[in-house]
């Protein structure tokens, strides 16, 4: 590993810090990483921390959350455009919070009643495999799958940020009106999905969609659920899903002003909570179910063709299942409480061109690698995927954590080819570093 800087400082006590174990230990601390800068999150306070630099940027978010439902941060990440970057997070009754890096309230929506699990930023660029690009915010949970489309969200955020920046030039830098209505930028369009079919969903992705034929969007989702009955502890035949895949398509219909009447919320912005209604629900049908009880599937990550899914489950074991064809390509035992993060590794260095000192690496350079953090074990492995050997074992301490820079909106394929990292937090220490992505 490349050591890079060092987050500790005073401030980190909001969250937690101060005890061995801290950073794992905690099942209600978030943490979501951009390229030189990290959120962590606890309940009701987001920190945002940056070792680029030497003083290293502080920002300390205190969301305005509903005393009367106990409402608290269930979920954060970033979101990256070119020279935008904001901070989101989900609250457990189902509100979509938008932060600036000053700590001002860009935009609140809500998503659907409840607990929001997860929030994944990701997409697809069109390339020589790839027919259509896709970039999208994929919000989990129990039961539903929201989708909010990246340039919906760019051109809101776009539109704010030329606001803030006339006021700016103009001097008329005044804060929101606590009255003022929660989405001053219009309502952000998103599809809704209802997929409780098989229980209660502990995480989910969304895998790609499909070119829209006679204005019917697909959209296919990994989903991993858990189905527990009220008679589980008496009837044990009762199975645990761990994963399934499904296809969800709203509704077809002739003209576009019907098709996003459906999609997309048209009620009229309401300040008053009470006044808010979910949106219906698009049809969702079910491809195919894995059933293996008594596993259950606790988390998952894609590739970012989204064409593979690593899941670990309730037994201590990873399975790559591949999306497309739905079946399990391979399988791991004996890793309890595992973290999976897809990188890509510089394994091909023999050409003379790679040689050279002025050669930059391209993308036919790396190899598709899992790492897998095995906290029990005290170390990272690094797979070559899929069906390669183990390249890399790497010694960790406890009350470390494995995370990834966040999906960059609209970024490049042209050279430099910028890879898949894996970074690793030392919780104790404050220390992260990368893992090196070349093999010695």
């Amino acid at each position: 590993m490349t050591e890079l800087g060092c987050i500790a400082c005073e401030e980190l006590s909001e969250v937690g810090a101060g005890k061995e174990g801290w950073l794992v230990d905690d099942p209600n601390l978030l943490c979501a990483l951009d390229t030189h800068a990290l959120a962590l999150a606890n309940r009701s306070v987001i920190l945002v921390l940056g070792w680029a630099d030497s003083d290293g940027n502080r920002v300390k978010i205190r969301p305005d959350l509903s005393p009367i439902e106990a409402e608290q941060i269930t979920a954060v990440e970033w979101l990256v455009f070119d020279e935008i970057r904001v901070v989101i997070a989900g609250t457990s009754s189902g509100h979509l919070l938008f932060y600036s890096l000053g700590g001002d309230l860009i935009h609140k929506q809500m998503i659907y009643p409840g607990r929001i699990l997860k929030l994944r930023v990701r997409g697809t660029k069109r390339d020589l495999t790839q027919d259509t690009s896709s970039e999208e915010v994929c919000v989990v949970m129990p039961g539903v799958v929201a989708r909010c489309d990246g340039s919906d969200i760019q051109s809101m955020l776009l539109r704010w940020f030329q606001e803030t920046h006339a006021q700016f030039w103009n001097q008329k830098t005044k804060k929101r009106d606590s009255e003022a209505p929660e989405t001053p930028y219009g309502k952000l369009p998103f599809q809704l999905w209802n997929v409780s079919k098989y229980g209660t969903c502990t995480d989910a992705a969304i895998t790609g969609t499909m070119p829209p034929p006679l204005m019917e969007l697909q959209v296919d989702v990994v989903l991993l659920p858990f189905w527990v009955s009220s008679q589980l502890s008496e009837d044990k035949s009762r199975s645990l899903v761990g994963a399934i895949l499904s296809k969800v398509v709203p509704a077809t219909f002739s003209t576009i002003a019907s098709f996003s009447k459906l999609i997309w919320r048209s009620e009229p912005t309401s300040p008053r909570k009470s006044d808010v209604k979910p949106q219906p629900f698009a049809r969702a049908s079910p491809l195919t179910c894995l059933k293996d009880h008594p596993r259950k599937g606790e988390k998952l990550t894609l590739s970012p063709s989204g064409t593979l899914a690593a899941i670990t489950d309730s037994l201590g074991r990873i399975l790559l299942l591949d999306t497309q064809a739905l079946v399990v390509v391979r399988l791991w035992k004996g890793y309890r409480d595992a973290r999976c993060l897809f990188m890509e590794m510089l394994v091909n260095k023999d050409t003379a061109a790679s040689n050279s000192l002025f050669y930059e690496p391209v993308k036919s350079d790396y190899c598709l690698c899992l790492a897998i953090h095995a906290p029990r074990k005290g170390i990272i492995e690094i797979w070559q995927m899929r069906t390669g050997p183990r390249l890399r074992i790497i010694q960790c301490v406890k009350g470390a954590k494995i995370l990834q820079p966040t999906y960059r909106f609209g970024s490049s394929m042209t050279s430099p080819y910028v890879p898949l990292e894996v970074f690793l937090l030392n919780g104790d220490s404050g220390q992260i570093s990368v893992l090196n992505r070349t093999l010695n």
